[in-house]
């Protein structure tokens, strides 16, 4: 008797609520939301609660589609202005350092395992397949963590990050589809095959990624459609059918889709602030269910047995092979400071891709999967602890963070602006102190760049004029410049926390 769909929805909503309260934990504690929904997944599995879920191939598909959506967002979110410098050290690392991460990770996981489980009889192109799956930075952790920690870097290294993690991904996918070919049909590596496979699907992808999204642009800004409400389901259609494109012109569909949410964002069509939103949403929707869906489906008793081997090859990778892959690949960037360097190397986060490419090896059945994803699994959990909880600490240690006032949310006016609009626009609550010179709004002190556009009193909203009286309490909403021009304003207003 098949489980009732009532049932399977009302678990899912309660996962679903549970993580979401997560989520608002980390914000506060500095914990990565993903490491949290992980968490909750394990929670819900057999170990904990005792939802059995071992549908791998229902995985490995929620994993590809909520990649391809989290790294179209991602691609939206990004600015070309700011990516345009660091585009060469960005290719570099996502190529050159994907291939030494995996070259130098296989060699050390190879004398690892063979010391901590010689049983497992573990061979080189298996271990160098454990590697490859590991070796790219984890675009989803990236974009999450970075964002959601409002840390401002210095050196354009947060779009530097985001553009080795959103494009870094096919060398890994086919160094391990590759070697999983290789292993089952027990057959010698071949560098030029291997070589000419990583260039026809990056030249692939990135040509169908550039040319679908300018297609995209064009189409959304002629056609007319009656609803408003549909205009971010058209941009939705056209992610989806860059991604399957790509995949059927035998290109990378994830670089396809992270280049077409790069033309698409940095674009003017119709709309564009409700689509942003909504990507913004289906992103995080996306990698709440991805990382639960993972946390279901792994066994933590299983972990016990690769904790030693798993702490080992884990800090081996985050001290050790990441950061010579990093030093080697900037080689040629000498100007580059040693410091950015470093930072750089402390974030090859691991998330829901090494994962997703270890259960590749768990479909095709491979010997040692489990194994494999086990490992993959906990080192996983190793670096968002380790390295995802630390990331603003270590930027300040290293005096690369930016002192950064965040702009306090709007909660009592639902307003926004398109991102081609420049100013910056904030809520204040109107205190006695700030009435001390009158209660008109002309009494008040505000830059000369600075507008008061509207004022909420209870739950009335309406324009004020110079002679408008202000109450203790109300809310203003004012439109600024820029950010030097709010502090300015609020300096002028005696207000200290932005």
């Amino acid at each position: 008797m098949g489980v009732q769909i009532e049932y399977v929805l009302l678990v899912l909503s309660i996962l679903f609520f549970i993580s979401i309260l997560a989520g608002k934990a980390s914000s506060k504690y500095g914990v990565p939301a993903l490491l949290l929904f992980l968490g909750v997944g394990m929670l819900g599995g057999s170990d904990g609660l005792g939802i059995q879920f071992d549908n791998i191939q229902f995985a490995e598909t929620i994993g590809s589609i909520a990649l391809s959506i989290i790294l179209f967002s991602g691609g939206m979110d990004t600015t070309i202005s700011e990516v345009r410098p660091v585009m060469a050290r960005g290719i570099v690392l996502a190529t050159f350092g994907v291939l030494l991460t995996a070259l130098i990770t296989g060699v050390v996981i190879w004398w690892i395992l063979g010391m901590t489980i010689p049983s497992a009889g573990i061979g080189f192109l298996t271990s160098l397949l454990l590697a490859s799956t590991m070796a790219s930075t984890d675009s989803a952790s990236v974009f999450s963590i970075l964002r959601s920690q409002d840390l401002k870097l210095k050196n354009n290294l947060r779009p530097l990050l985001e553009l080795e993690s959103g494009s870094n991904d096919p060398v890994a996918y086919i160094l391990v589809v590759t070697l999983l070919g290789i292993i089952k049909q027990e057959l010698e590596p071949s560098f030029w095959q291997l070589s000419g496979t990583l260039l026809l699907q990056i030249g692939i992808g990135a040509l169908s990624g550039y040319l679908i999204g300018k297609l995209a642009v064009k189409v959304i800004n002629k056609i007319r459609i009656g609803n408003d409400s549909l205009y971010p389901i058209l941009v939705f259609t056209f992610c989806i059918f860059i991604f399957s494109f790509t995949y059927f012109a035998k290109g990378n569909g994830f670089l396809a889709v992270y280049i077409g949410g790069l033309v698409v964002g940095n674009s003017k069509f119709v709309h564009k602030r409700s689509s942003l939103n909504f990507f913004d949403g289906l992103a995080w929707m996306f990698q709440l269910v991805m990382f639960l869906t993972l946390g279901l489906l792994v066994n933590p008793h299983d972990l016990l047995d690769i904790v030693v081997p798993g702490l080992i090859i884990s800090f081996l990778m985050i001290f050790f092979s990441r950061p010579l892959a990093v030093f080697l690949s900037l080689l040629p960037f000498p100007k580059m400071h040693f410091k950015d360097k470093i930072f750089i190397s402390w974030v090859g986060l691991r998330g829901a891709v090494p994962i997703i490419f270890a259960i590749f090896a768990l479909v095709e059945d491979i010997p040692h999967a489990r194994l494999i994803f086990n490992i993959v699994f906990f080192c996983t959990l190793v670096s968002l602890i380790v390295q995802g909880t630390t990331l603003p600490v270590v930027a300040k240690w290293l005096g690369l963070a930016q002192k950064y006032r965040p702009l306090k949310k709007l909660r009592d006016f639902d307003v926004d602006f398109s991102n081609d609009i420049k100013s910056v626009m904030t809520e204040i609550d109107v205190t006695d102190k700030m009435l001390a010179n009158g209660s008109k709004l002309m009494d008040m002190t505000f830059p000369d760049k600075t507008l008061v556009v509207m004022v909420k009193r209870d739950q009335r909203y309406f324009v004020p004029t110079g002679k408008t009286v202000l109450n203790e309490n109300d809310k203003i909403l004012i439109i600024t410049d820029n950010h030097e021009a709010l502090i300015e304003t609020y300096k002028s207003l005696g207000i200290e926390d932005i």
